[in-house]
C-alpha cells in the first residue's frame, strides 16, 4: 500500500515508519510539521524508493488534500501530546488534534481514503489505584486535561464521519509508550538522561500515579494488524498488561542503569495529574491475533536505556531546553 503517515518524525510515529518499512513492502509518505516534537533524525537512513518526506502542517487543507488522495491508507499520528505543555498554552492542542483531524477526514472522505486514527487512552480519565477494572473500548470519555480533551475531540470526530459520511476508519488508543526515539521532556527519556547526565531523577507527588506501559514496537505492530485486519468503524484498545507506578519505574531505571534505586527526589504534583491508566486490550488481541513481544517491561526498558546511551548525539540537542523549562516550573 501507499501509506500517509502524519506526524511521522515524532516518537511514537517515527518507530511505526521503521516497523512499516522493516516488515512490509508499503511505501511511506511522512508529512510532520516539525514543531520541537519532530526530529528529521529519527528518520535518518529511510532515504529511498519507498520513502519521502513532506515538512507541513495537517491543518493545511490544500497541502493534505493531494497527499491523501495519493494514499491508500492515512496512519493519523500528529498531535500535540504532552499535559503539561497544554496547560500552559492549550491553543496549539485545539489546532492539531482537533482541527487538524477535521481537515484529514474530509479528505479522506472526498477521495474514499482508508483512514486510521492513532488515539490515547487519557481520553478515558483515570481509574482508583485500588481499581480492579481497566479501560475497554465501551469506557466512557472522561479527559482530564486540554491535551486529552482534544484527543477525546478527534476521536468523536472520525466516530461522526464514520457514521454520517461512511469514512473507512478505524480508532486506537494506547497506553503509555516508551522507546527510542522519544522526547526528553517525556517521563521515560527523561529520568534515563538525567542518569546519565549525574542528575538525580525527579518524580511528581509522591510517584503512585500508575501507568500501563507499552514498548512502542509493540504499538506499531498493533496498528498495522488494525489497518490490514481491522473492521472499519471499530475502536481498538493496545496495551501490553504494562501497568507500574512512577515510582517503581524511576527505580527500575536507577537499578538498570548501577544506581542507588532511592537515588531520586520528589517535587510538587502535577495539576490534574491522572491516578491510573490501565488497558483491557482483549479486543484486538482475541479478534486480530496480535500479541505483544516486550512482554517483561525490564527487558524492554534495558533495550531503552541502551539506544539513550548509545544514540547521545540525537537527544542531547533537545536537553538543555528541556530542563530549563522544567526547571522554571520548579519541576
Amino acid at each position: 500500500m501507499e501509506l500517509l503517515v502524519t506526524g511521522g518524525a515524532g516518537f511514537i510515529g517515527a518507530n511505526f515508519v521503521h516497523y512499516a518499512l522493516r516488515h512490509t513492502g508499503h511505501h511511506v509518505t511522512v508529512v510532520d510539521k516539525l514543531t520541537y516534537a519532530g526530529n528529521l533524525a529519527s528518520l535518518e537512513g529511510l532515504e529511498g524508493e519507498r520513502f519521502r518526506f513532506v515538512r507541513g502542517d495537517i491543518a493545511d487543507a490544500a497541502l493534505v488534500d493531494p497527499l491523501v488522495a495519493g494514499a491508500d491508507a492515512v496512519v493519523h499520528y500528529a498531535a500535540e501530546s504532552h499535559n503539561d505543555n497544554s496547560l500552559r498554552d492549550p491553543r496549539p492542542f485545539l489546532e492539531t488534534n482537533v482541527l487538524g483531524t477535521y481537515t484529514l477526514i474530509e479528505a479522506a472522505r472526498r477521495h474514499g481514503t482508508r483512514f486510521h486514527h492513532i488515539s490515547t487512552d487519557e481520553v478515558y480519565g483515570d481509574l482508583e489505584l485500588d481499581d480492579p477494572e481497566r479501560f475497554t473500548e465501551s469506557t466512557p470519555y472522561n479527559p482530564s486535561s486540554p491535551y486529552s480533551a482534544t484527543k477525546a475531540g478527534s476521536d468523536l470526530l472520525v466516530r461522526a464521519w464514520v457514521r454520517s459520511f461512511g469514512l473507512a476508519a478505524t480508532i486506537s488508543n494506547c497506553s503509555n509508550n516508551y522507546g527510542p526515539y522519544q522526547h526528553v521532556e517525556k517521563f521515560i527519556p527523561r529520568q534515563i538522561t538525567n542518569v546519565i547526565d549525574g542528575v538525580r531523577p525527579r518524580v511528581y507527588g509522591q510517584g503512585r500515579n500508575v501507568r500501563d506501559w507499552i514498548h512502542a514496537e509493540d504499538h506499531s505492530s498493533a496498528v498495522l494488524a488494525i489497518l490490514e485486519r481491522g473492521r472499519i468503524g471499530q475502536t481498538y484498545l493496545i496495551g501490553a498488561d504494562g501497568e507500574r507506578d512512577n515510582r517503581a519505574v524511576v527505580e527500575l531505571i536507577l537499578e538498570l542503569m548501577g544506581q542507588a534505586p532511592d537515588a531520586y527526589d520528589l517535587v510538587a504534583d502535577r495539576a490534574g495529574h491522572d491516578l491510573r491508566y490501565a488497558i483491557d486490550s482483549t479486543k484486538l488481541r482475541t479478534e486480530l491475533g496480535w500479541e505483544p513481544q516486550y512482554g517483561d517491561f525490564a527487558a524492554g526498558l534495558g533495550a531503552t536505556i541502551r539506544w539513550y546511551r548509545e544514540n547521545e548525539a540525537w537527544w542531547r540537542p533537545q536537553k538543555a531546553a528541556t530542563e530549563a523549562r522544567y526547571a522554571e516550573l520548579g519541576q
